[in-house]
């Protein structure tokens, strides 16, 4: 077990030292007829500002589970989750919308783009849904697809862009507002090996020019590698594996 997470300890600069995320004795259960379900259990984590990290796993084995409470998605069962040093079961419905919306960026393995808009349109959403004028999000999304490489595709509907470029959009989306983090669940699953390796070298990219912190559950070794940490999810229990 790591040691218990104390906001209020200093670094040695004399600044208050605060993980991005920190979680204590974070676990879920599910509770189905006659029987209960363990799908994280006792989970002890610190992640940094700007750092990056896998998750691996067996299918069902809760990774994406642990994604959607470190986004605020669902909730945990038991212990405690911080994120900057906010213990998240106290916020408000409204004040947990306001953090995705605000500082999390999510990335998913179906970008789930809406058809009837176009490409430029899709990523404004994020920022007009945050209460920016509708001028404001198309400009900030034009510079989010000018980043990812897709300007030249920003007036195209979203049903004519191939695969690789359609997840480019939804990374376009996600880092509209210049997230904390990105969390992304399966992010290269529908791809093939050569835009795999594009959208992980784009999230790198990422990572290095804005500090954002990336957490990435994936089954593509390659991805997981790139990750500066790597830990495998095994009977609801995180395992760090060395290199």
């Amino acid at each position: 077990m790591a040691d218990q997470y104390r906001s209020d300890i200093p670094d040695l600069l004399g600044v208050s030292a605060v993980p991005l995320y920190s979680l204590r004795d974070v676990s879920k259960l599910f509770t189905g007829p006659g029987e209960q379900i363990h799908i994280l259990q006792g989970l002890c984590l610190d992640i940094q500002e700007g750092e990056t990290l896998a998750v691996v796993g067996a299918s069902g084995s809760g990774k994406s589970t642990l994604l959607h409470i470190l986004g605020t998605l669902a909730s945990h069962t038991a212990g405690e989750l911080f994120f900057r040093g906010r213990d998240v079961s106290a916020l408000s419905g409204a004040a947990k919308a306001a953090v995705r919306n605000k500082e999390i960026g999510f990335v998913f393995q179906f970008h789930h783009l809406l058809p009837e808009f176009t490409t430029l349109e899709n990523v404004a959403m994020q920022a007009i849904i945050g209460g920016a004028s509708r001028k404001e999000a198309l400009a900030r999304a034009e510079e989010a697809l000018f980043r990812v490489g897709l300007a030249d595709r920003a007036a195209f509907n979203v049903g004519t862009l191939s695969g690789g470029e359609r997840q480019r959009a939804a990374i376009a989306r996600a880092i509209l507002q210049r997230p904390a983090v990105l969390l992304a669940d399966e992010p290269t699953g529908n791809l093939d090996e050569k835009n795999g390796r594009r959208i992980a070298e784009l999230l790198l990219e990422l990572n290095t020019a804005d500090s954002m912190a990336m957490i990435v559950v994936t089954h593509n070794p390659e991805l997981a590698n790139c990750m500066g940490r790597c830990f495998e999810l095994k009977s609801g229990e995180l395992y760090e594996q060395t290199r």
